[in-house]
């Protein structure tokens, strides 16, 4: 079974840190890039990071300098670290991973950054 599974969503004040996980089924190995996208209530979902395999990053403008995205130990793991979140970061996030041809999504986890 081929799937990614997100977790750490959460209600946080502004100001705030939170760290969102994604983790790859066991069939799915050493996957070559994983991204982390969010869609806000009413709103298009947009690219938030992205990270290749060699490690190398990219990320929304609005994000840079808060946002951190890595790989765990095994490569079928990838971490979002959020930090000083706004209300604006409000969303569910979701990952998502090219594999074998396929374009493999989670489900998504809620961030709600309120006060």
């Amino acid at each position: 079974q081929v799937q990614l599974v997100e977790s750490g969503g959460d209600l946080v004040q502004p100001g705030g840190s939170l760290r969102l996980s994604c983790a790859a089924s066991r069939s799915m190995f050493s996957l070559n890039s994983m991204d982390w996208v969010r869609q806000a209530p009413g709103k298009e979902r947009e690219l938030v990071a992205s990270i290749t395999s060699g490690g190398s990053t990219n990320y929304l403008d609005s994000v840079k300098g808060r946002f951190t995205i890595s790989w765990g130990n095994a490569q079928n793991t990838a971490f979002l670290q959020m930090n000083s979140l706004k209300p604006e970061d409000t969303a569910v996030y979701y990952c998502n991973a090219p594999y074998r041809g396929m374009d493999v999504w989670g489900k998504g986890t809620l961030v709600i950054v309120s006060s």
